[in-house]
Parts: C-alpha cells; sequence; structure tokens
C-alpha cells in the first residue's frame, strides 16, 4: 500500500496536469473561432468554383481538346492519396479517423490490384501510416511552425501534385480531410481531385446556353490548376478547425477525468490517514492500560 507521502506527491502530480489540460482546452478555444470562421469562409467559393468548372466542363466533356487535368490520363492503375492530418497530437481521435479513412482506401485498391502512392501533408498522418505503408510514402509535407494557414501552403502542396501528375506519376489523385462540423463532430471526407468529379447541378427550367471568350479549353487550362489549390486549401482550412475542435473536446474530457481522479485520490488519502491515526491511538491507549 502507497505511503501518505507517495498519494501527495500523485494527487499533486495529477493536479499540475489538470492545469496543463485546462490550458490547452482554453487555448484551443481561443484557436477555434478564427479557424472556424476561415473554414466557413472559404466554403462557398470553393463549392462554387466547382460548380463554375462543372458547367464549363460538362460542355468539353470527351472531347480530345480537353486539358489533361480533365480527362485524365486514360488509365485507372495509379492512385495518388494525399492524407491532411495534423503535426501535433492531443486531439482525440482527430488524426486517427483520417488515417482510417485512407486505410480502407488504401486496402481497397490493393485488393483490386491498384499501384498505390502516398503523399502525406502533416507528420502525425505519416506516422502511423509508415508502419505499414512505408513503401507507400513518397513524400512527406510538413507544415510544423506555420501560426495561420495561408494560400502559400495549399499552392506549394498543389504544385507538387501537380508535377507528379505532368509527369505520369499517376493517373487518380484522392484528398483526404476532416471537414468541420461542430466543436464534437470532424467528418473525414474523401474528395477526387484529378481528374476532378464535379456534382450535376440542379436546375428549375431548361439549361442556358452560354458563349465563353476565350474558349473553354483556355479558360479550364487555366482554372483548373488554381482549383486543385482552392480545394487543398479548403481542406487545410477544414483541417484546422478541426483539429482545434477536437483538442478542445478531448482536453476537456482529459480536465474531466483528472478532476475525478483527485477526488478519488483525496478520498484514499483522507481514508488511510485516518486509519493511520486511529491503529496509532489504539496502541497509545493500549500500552496505557498495559501500565
Amino acid at each position: 500500500m502507497a505511503s501518505l507521502k507517495d498519494m501527495r506527491v500523485r494527487i499533486a502530480s495529477t493536479k499540475a496536469t489538470q492545469k496543463i489540460t485546462k490550458a490547452m482546452q482554453m487555448v484551443a478555444a481561443s484557436k477555434l473561432r478564427r479557424a472556424q470562421v476561415a473554414a466557413e469562409a472559404a466554403r462557398p467559393f470553393a463549392e462554387r468554383m466547382d460548380r463554375v468548372l462543372g458547367n464549363i466542363a460538362a460542355g468539353v466533356a470527351g472531347s480530345d481538346s480537353a486539358p489533361k487535368l480533365l480527362s485524365g490520363t486514360g488509365a485507372d492503375k495509379v492512385h495518388l492519396l494525399v492524407v491532411c492530418t495534423a503535426e501535433r497530437g492531443l486531439c482525440g481521435a482527430f488524426n486517427s479517423s483520417i488515417v482510417r479513412l485512407a486505410r480502407e482506401r488504401i486496402n481497397a485498391l490493393i485488393g483490386q490490384g491498384k499501384d498505390v502512392k502516398i503523399l502525406c501533408v502533416g507528420r502525425k498522418g505519416q506516422d502511423q501510416l509508415r508502419r505499414v505503408y512505408g513503401k507507400q510514402i513518397i513524400e512527406t509535407i510538413e507544415l510544423r511552425g506555420v501560426k495561420q494557414m495561408g494560400f502559400a501552403q495549399a499552392q506549394m502542396v498543389a504544385d507538387k501534385i501537380i508535377a507528379r501528375f505532368n509527369n505520369n506519376e499517376f493517373d487518380v489523385c484522392t484528398l483526404f480531410f476532416s471537414r468541420f462540423k461542430s466543436v464534437i463532430a470532424q467528418i473525414p471526407t474523401a474528395q477526387q481531385v484529378i481528374p476532378p468529379v464535379f456534382e450535376p447541378t440542379k436546375t428549375a427550367g431548361p439549361a442556358a446556353a452560354y458563349e465563353y471568350e476565350p474558349d473553354e479549353e483556355e479558360i479550364l487550362a487555366d482554372l483548373l490548376p488554381r482549383n486543385l489549390s482552392v480545394q487543398v486549401f479548403r481542406a487545410l482550412l477544414e483541417n484546422a478547425a478541426s483539429e482545434q475542435g477536437a483538442r478542445m473536446s478531448a482536453m476537456d474530457n482529459a480536465t474531466r477525468n483528472a478532476g475525478e481522479m483527485i477526488r478519488k485520490q483525496t478520498l484514499t488519502y483522507n481514508r488511510t490517514r485516518q486509519a493511520m491515526i486511529t491503529k496509532e491511538l489504539i496502541e497509545i491507549i493500549s500500552g496505557a492500560e498495559a501500565l
């Protein structure tokens, strides 16, 4: 049985841990608002740009003059999975949920006889995937030290993807990230970006005919690389908000658990101390009666 000194040290250590988790919760809460606003502000632009490109791409679909980023290589053999995770842990199941979704896709593709390559954006994804899929990881992009996610980081990731695509290193590219829904809910998402998959637009009446100047192929050649950067930027912003929300929730649970541990440890300490005092009183009374 632990001594009273050991119990006091254990209680003090738990209280120190509780202070740390409480401070991390407050820091995550302060960062969450800004990250949430940035993620929600990026959604309309990304969705509208995706919709515009879908309308333009519908006019050149199947033609030989369609840009390569739109039509793809015509094959489905090599898949590049861009797994976006955080640089740090202590954020609950945020990183593991994204990696789990990517792992399921990897196993499914390998089962179909496809070749899989992995591009990790964030250190935690690389740490979890390298144990089993270390040979498939071709590059890891670390965003450590970035205080606020900007478009420059997304542009860098998109440029690396496009460069590998132009070198015919893969046929299909899929982006994995976590879409922010609320503090306690983050949705792991897989989005195919090369060749892009556009959602069909719903119109109440007949579709309108548009004439483009310059022509559709030239517009797509300019907008498709930019759209890839926008989609990557959106994924990074969604990840930043999801990470802070998950960390805030995880640290809140850790603080509550530490408080419960302190209560139980204090109760055990008081009971042990009371038992030792009672035992000493009994010994003193027994010695006095013996005299």
